[in-house]
């Protein structure tokens, strides 16, 4: 691996990119292949063990995570027929505009800096499972029905 230094992206300077980000995140498409050219590359400590020196390098590798990781695609296999080719631009054209922007494919990506996951799990993630919404919206419904029968059960029993 090669020793040259390397430009990493930290918390300070995510700043910087935070305005593209949100614009990259907030697309109906897949983020991983624009997450992973804001990226500083791919990092030594990957373990990825290759002839070549892949530092800082942000060509896709197709490794196939983000294919592997992809909701849509694990539902609809189907989908995943049409190429054989395991690469961020076949996850795009497989997936198109029905991305449920679950980020699991920048998340998964290798080539993606901690520092954009990090953010995309704390400001992007949406962190309930959306058949549980429906369960959610009817809480208070729920709980109104129980204090009225409690109400009504306690009330019986003081009245007697």
């Amino acid at each position: 691996m090669g020793t040259r230094q390397r430009n990493t992206l930290s918390q300070a300077n995510i700043e910087q990119i935070k305005g593209v980000l949100n614009q990259v995140l907030d697309e109906k498409s897949p983020p991983v292949p624009r997450c992973r050219l804001l990226s500083t590359g791919f990092e030594p400590y990957h373990g990825l063990y290759v002839e070549e020196a892949l530092d800082g390098t942000k060509t896709c590798l197709g490794c196939g995570l983000c294919i592997d990781s992809c909701a849509i695609l694990r539902r609809e296999p189907e989908r995943r027929e049409r190429t054989g080719q395991r690469t961020s631009l076949a996850l795009e054209s497989l997936v198109g505009d029905d991305c449920e922007r679950c980020f699991s494919c920048a998340l998964s990506c290798p080539q993606v800096d901690t520092v954009i996951k990090d953010y995309i799990v704390d400001d992007k993630v949406e962190e309930e499972i959306p058949q549980l919404q429906s369960l959610k919206e009817n809480d208070n419904y729920y709980m109104a029905i129980s204090a009225l029968v409690f109400g009504v059960f306690l009330g019986m029993f003081f009245m007697t």
